[in-house]
């Protein structure tokens, strides 16, 4: 009966001295599948056995467009500012300055020009850590400047959107962005200068009502959230079931909303062979 008995050999490691394994070192998708965070980051977050796409930021999508990862930041220092003196669990003054801390990031969106495949581009992206990619004055006029100097410029601009929507302890102000930015990228398009949208997930609120699907070529991520209202609104408000997955980027492009899906993979090439086609240059 020796195999009850508990022999001095084997791992001997007192309790105190035991490690738990680092958080992070492992990613599990949706679908249930494992995948070793550094193989995830090196196929660019998008879990290599499902396809599923990790919400990123702008630093990734940075990295993805941008040649050997070179960029001139636009505006970097543009804070949000308390006009309303706005209390819910907490002063909105003392929520910036807490996930500013944390996210090392100014506000919810970031941009940036510099070269991609040797082409300059414009590329606004926003950060869904920053209070859910909500859009205040900040975000709004931050990407109101990236479109000004496209068109000083004469640069393609890119949006990236990943948005809860607007920012409500902003009010109005926040709303007021909605008309600022779509009256700015009509000026985008009378200097007939492309613009490309990108929507990812999750692209929801005034951002859907506004610049993310306003773009000379709309497309999406596989599998990303896109719509106005959350579901249960809409069936609320219309009274009626609505289709199984009626808010993926999938969906959308059957329906026509979107004109492209494209896998992150793709997405340097593609978004330059658009540029190329629209502007009828030669494609690289």
């Amino acid at each position: 009966m020796a195999w009850f008995k508990r022999k001095e050999k084997g791992i001997q490691t007192p309790t105190e001295e035991k490690k738990d394994v680092p958080k992070g070192l492992w990613y599990k998708s949706p679908t249930g599948k494992i995948v070793d965070t550094e193989e995830l980051a090196k196929n660019l977050w998008v879990s290599p056995e499902d396809d599923f796409h990790v919400r990123i930021g702008s630093a990734e999508y940075f990295e993805i467009l941008f040649d050997n990862n070179e960029f001139e930041e636009l505006n970097p220092n543009m804070t949000s500012k308390d006009p309303l003196k706005f209390v819910d669990t907490k002063k909105y003054s003392d929520r910036l300055k807490d996930v500013m801390a944390k996210t090392h990031l100014k506000d919810a969106v970031r941009t940036a020009v510099g070269k991609s495949k040797g082409k300059d581009i414009v590329v606004a992206c926003m950060d869904f850590a920053f209070i859910g990619g909500s859009m205040g004055a900040v975000v709004g006029e931050k990407i109101v400047r990236a479109i000004d100097y496209s068109i000083k410029h004469n640069v393609p601009f890119l949006m990236i959107s990943k948005s809860g929507g607007a920012r409500m302890m902003e009010a109005a102000q926040s709303l007021m962005q909605l008309a600022k930015t779509s009256a700015k990228l009509v000026q985008l398009a009378e200097a007939k200068i492309p613009y490309i949208s990108l929507c990812t997930d999750p692209t929801t609120g005034g951002t859907t009502a506004s610049y993310a699907m306003l773009g000379d070529i709309n497309i999406g991520e596989p599998g990303a959230l896109i719509g106005f209202a959350g579901p249960r609104v809409v069936k609320d408000t219309t009274g009626k079931d609505l289709p199984e997955g009626f808010q993926t980027s999938e969906f959308l492009l059957e329906h026509g909303f979107l004109d492209f899906i494209i896998h992150r993979k793709e997405l340097k090439n593609k978004v330059n062979l658009y540029l190329d086609l629209i502007l009828n240059q030669e494609v690289r």
